[in-house]
């Protein structure tokens, strides 16, 4: 009788009593988890890559973008690009950023180019003790012969990095330019594969602003891991990047070339000042009933008051806004 020869494999199980709860750390919150996968997406051309080699100068000198980018030390960075020239265009970028070089490392393609599963760099991030593993474009990282448009190939590659990022406890962001597909919603206009977006736990557009050329959007578009982030703006002038931060714009505005609705922070000052005009001091929950009938968010108000230079006192039980001394436009 012929003996079958079969390759099976041996039934393991995890009790989850075994398993320890862990929280998620995060690099930037709620935007970049450390031990995950981050996309961050956009158009060519509308700043992504900008974007992703001033966090990394913001984090080779041991500083964030803002103060959600929990950063006590310099950090250590590996980033790779297929698309841009090291020395004419990497290197001017990041000295222009006022980054430390010497914490931002490059695996040598010379000989054999990189892929997703390349054991280098796993070799790469234990010798350096990088934190941060920068891969700009996904398409170019993806091997010889993996068709990133079918989803059991994708979905392999895509598990492969994820548990190499879970190992170091390593933010892994893969930059993806969008497809051409106009109208469709952000996750299908990724490029490739629906998996590569469903193994990221944190999605991030970054596209242009109608009406404002030099300004460029940052919108989250997929959290598995917390609520989602407010929206963020960047400038991009002659001399450099310039970080904004929270931004009224939506992903809907942002792939459809819509100018943004009238700025909430802009339109949150606007009440705060006519409010002024006829009131030395309301109370807060009043001015927070006002500001949600209008959309406004509570921290776009809160971000409005400290412009304004807006102080708030007790009294009895209820807290007041003193609006005497608004700042004038």
């Amino acid at each position: 009788m012929e003996q079958r020869n079969e390759n099976k494999t041996k039934l393991k199980m995890i009790k989850m009593s075994d398993v320890q709860s862990q929280t998620v750390d995060w690099l930037w919150y709620p935007f970049i988890p450390y031990g995950k996968l981050t996309i961050i997406q956009g158009d060519p051309g509308d700043g992504k890559t900008t974007l992703v080699l001033n966090i990394a100068a913001r984090l080779s000198k041991g500083e964030g973008l803002d103060n959600d980018m929990k950063v006590t030390e310099p950090v250590n960075i590996i980033y790779q690009t297929a698309e841009d020239g090291l020395a004419d265009t990497v290197k001017p970028r990041l000295e222009l950023a006022k980054a430390v070089c010497e914490r931002i490392m490059v695996i040598d393609e010379t000989e054999k180019s990189l892929s997703m599963i390349d054991e280098r760099l796993e070799t790469a991030i234990k010798r350096t003790g990088a934190r941060v593993l920068i891969l700009d474009p996904i398409q170019a990282y993806l091997g010889g012969t993996m068709d990133m448009n079918r989803a059991n190939e994708a979905r392999n590659m895509t598990k492969r990095l994820s548990l190499l990022a879970e190992k170091y406890k390593c933010a892994i962001l893969l930059i993806g330019h969008m497809n051409k597909a106009g109208g469709n919603k952000a996750a299908y206009r990724g490029m490739g594969s629906i998996d590569f977006f469903a193994v990221a736990r944190s999605v991030l557009l970054v596209g242009r602003i109608e009406g404002e050329p030099d300004l460029r959007a940052v919108v989250q578009i997929k959290n598995n891991l917390a609520a989602f982030g407010h929206s963020k703006a960047f400038r991009l002038t002659e001399t450099g990047f310039e970080w904004i931060g929270d931004y009224e714009i939506t992903a809907d505005e942002v792939l459809g070339g819509i100018a943004p609705k009238a700025n909430k922070l802009e339109q949150a000052k606007k009440m705060l000042r006519e409010l002024a005009e006829t009131s030395t001091s309301v109370q807060s929950s009043e001015i927070f009933d006002m500001a949600e009938d209008l959309n406004i968010s509570k921290r776009t108000l809160e971000n409005a008051k400290k412009e304004l230079g807006i102080k708030a006192r007790r009294i009895g039980n209820s807290w007041y806004w003193d609006l005497d001394k608004v700042k004038p436009e």
